[in-house]
């Protein structure tokens, strides 16, 4: 649990420490060239002497913790950006930049764009051979769901064509969540998600929509359960309650707190979601 008395929030020095132990556990790595041992401290009174210096023997350049994070070049103190990250990371349903502007004491043009930049640090959806979903033996819980403008709105109009599409899947163990934004869900979009993300030995379960039937064959086992006949959960105990209830989190954030986002940024917004 965070203290918001602690230094890390309010002294620049500690903020930067802070940042060098989370980044650097075994010493500074020059961000140019991934060296990790001919590194020097510079120190001294010169004006271009900043706190957090380093230069780099081997590529010769200088560079502080903040080069290469979404930190670098920002003219916000370290303790604000530390801050804005606690914030965003920890209100479950998000926290507009409006509110980040009040509690921060800077722009609502800066704290947008400071919102932006975190939740482009917590983009962790690159698929990997290394580090698939589920797994031997274990579930991925696959679902799809619709976004669009309220019905308030007089530009609202009916049906699943006018909203932005958005696939999700959540492995129900270690709790990891991936969305995407597709352009239209059908059984191919969803197909290239799935084998992208998921391992093939896992067992799928997804509800009796027909856009996993295919699919649902490549992998270890498919397991439907049927909402369309009111069942929540199969015989066998299987459920895709985890990702719904994602869904609904993902809703009320967007709806309750968020309120507006255009179609271009609403990716990193679901980055934001599956990051917490």
């Amino acid at each position: 649990m965070v203290d918001l008395r602690d230094p890390m929030f309010n002294n620049e020095d500690a903020a930067r420490e802070a940042l060098e132990a989370a980044r650097w556990p075994h010493g500074p790595v020059c961000p140019h060239c991934r060296e990790g041992q001919r590194i020097a401290k510079v120190e001294g009174q010169k004006r271009s002497h900043r706190p957090g210096l380093y230069y780099c023997n081997n590529c010769r350049k200088q560079f502080t913790v903040t080069v290469g994070t979404v930190f670098e070049r920002s003219k916000v103190p370290l303790t604000k950006w530390w801050l804005a990250v606690h914030l965003l990371g920890s209100s479950e349903k998000g926290m507009s930049a409006h509110q980040l502007h009040r509690m921060l004491g800077v722009t609502y043009k800066t704290a947008w764009f400071m919102a932006h930049r975190i939740r482009e640090a917590m983009d962790d959806s690159t698929p990997t051979p290394e580090k698939p979903m589920g797994g031997k033996g274990g579930q991925v819980l696959a679902d799809e769901t619709y976004m669009g403008l309220s019905k308030q709105s007089k530009f609202y109009k009916k049906g699943h064509r006018n909203k932005w599409s958005v696939v999700a899947l959540v492995d129900p163990e270690t709790g990891e969540a991936r969305t995407f934004h597709v352009k239209r869900a059908n059984a191919d979009t969803v197909r290239d998600v799935l084998v992208r993300n998921a391992s093939r030995e896992s067992i799928l379960v997804t509800d009796d929509v027909h856009l996993y039937r295919s699919i649902g064959t490549e992998f270890a086992g498919h397991k439907r359960v049927q909402h369309g006949k009111g069942k929540y959960v199969t015989d066998d105990g299987f459920t895709t309650n985890p990702v719904e209830t994602f869904f609904s989190i993902f809703k009320r954030g967007m709806r309750g707190v968020y309120q507006h986002c255009g179609e271009q940024h609403f990716q990193r917004y679901l980055h934001e979601f599956d990051f917490r």
